[in-house]
């Protein structure tokens, strides 16, 4: 159908002038409005505006994105092989019942599913100990769109966790320079121009297209006063998931900063399958705060957190009378994103299973604390890469 190329032209349209020469940043536009995502976009989809004949190939674009779809789930496979905490039988889902999905993916050809593939290979890194290669894919992926940022306070906290205060500012290091190597074309050229547009935090959504705040007026959606309440939120939920889920009990969030080789051992010493758990718990747990706080979701926006959302589910202790409400859940969302436009109904619903999930991951996971019988004790690698 026409309307799945409209995202597709405009991504074509901003490259073009990339590759005709145009450097600065605020003459790159599109059908659809300028161009708003950081460099590392305008680098890959100008290599699929070549690879498709300047964009007209259109079902060459989707058998490549049909590859990045497997791609990404053999990723997202890794990451939850390496806990073992889902079931299997809900790799179906994940696999075959989302057509919303489906479509972000090979249909609509958006660039939120190039951000999120890389991010999980970055996942994947950090779970085999390369930080300094994860983090180098962590700012590609952020280069390819903002989103990605929301998994950054979890990342952080992590780093610090790792590496100490001083041990992560080479970490951090890496993060910054990739994005100024990959800005620095524009930056040259116009600088204000390249960081206004590509990292603008405070734009403007459609109230048009939203899928979780349909039940407000529209006023109240466009408010600045309503943005500024979410980010408040948005911060009191990680500062307390970072105190009270994250962090080890017992000791001060201000050990974080101290060299790992002076701090208090873990007691009990965590096991390897403990460690690479709450690396993704961390992760995953970040960026869905972030989703649940967002001022606005776009039908493309659900691939952001939609492979998350077994693993936040069943990493807390499950009985088998459990399951049945867990599987309900990811359906009543999967249903929530299916429904357009969006109503008042879906969007409360949509609310009110991200609060039932929020509930289950600050009661349930005393377990990320816990030595897992399942393994047997090993101490945190110190290799660092």
């Amino acid at each position: 159908p026409a309307d799945t190329e409209i995202d597709w032209k405009a991504y074509m349209e901003e490259v073009e002038g990339f590759a005709n020469g145009t450097l600065d940043y605020s003459q790159l536009k599109g059908d659809t409005g300028p161009l708003v995502y950081p460099a590392g976009f305008v680098y890959i989809f100008l290599g699929l505006y070549y690879a498709t004949g300047r964009g007209t190939n259109i079902r060459l674009a989707q058998y490549l994105f049909a590859a990045l779809y497997l791609l990404n789930l053999l990723l997202v496979f890794r990451i939850y092989w390496r806990t073992n905490k889902v079931p299997p039988y809900v790799f179906f889902f994940m696999c075959c019942a989302s057509y919303r999905i489906h479509s972000i993916f090979v249909l609509r050809l958006f660039n939120d599913p190039v951000a999120m593939a890389i991010l999980f290979l970055a996942i994947n890194l950090f779970l085999e100990e390369h930080w300094s290669w994860g983090c180098l894919l962590f700012s590609l992926a952020v280069s390819v769109k903002m989103n990605i940022l929301l998994f950054a306070p979890g990342l952080l906290f992590l780093l610090l966790q790792r590496f100490g205060f001083l041990g992560c500012i080479p970490k951090l290091c890496i993060c910054a320079l990739l994005q100024v190597v990959l800005g620095l074309p524009f930056l040259l050229v116009n600088p204000v121009g390249y960081l206004t547009r590509s990292f603008d935090l405070g734009r403007q959504f459609q109230f048009k297209w939203t899928v979780n705040w349909r039940f407000l007026p529209e006023e109240v959606f466009q408010s600045r006063a309503f943005h500024a309440m979410l980010l408040l939120t948005h911060l009191a939920g990680l500062g307390l998931f970072a105190l009270h889920r994250w962090h080890r009990p017992k000791e001060s969030i201000l050990a974080l900063l101290k060299d790992p080789a002076k701090r208090k051992p873990a007691s009990p010493p965590l096991t390897v399958n403990n460690i690479l758990a709450q690396i993704i718990f961390i992760l995953f747990s970040s960026n869905f705060l972030g989703v649940c706080c967002s001022r606005s979701l776009h039908y493309q926006f659900y691939v952001w957190y939609f492979h998350t959302l077994p693993y936040l589910l069943w990493c807390t202790p499950t009985t088998k009378l459990a399951h049945m409400p867990k599987v309900l859940l990811l359906g009543v969302i999967e249903l929530c994103w299916n429904t357009y436009p969006s109503t008042v109904c879906s969007s409360l619903s949509l609310h009110i299973c991200h609060g039932l999930i929020l509930l289950q991951l600050w009661y349930g996971t005393a377990v990320m604390h816990s030595p897992s019988p399942s393994r047997r004790p090993a101490a945190i690698s110190k290799k660092a890469q």
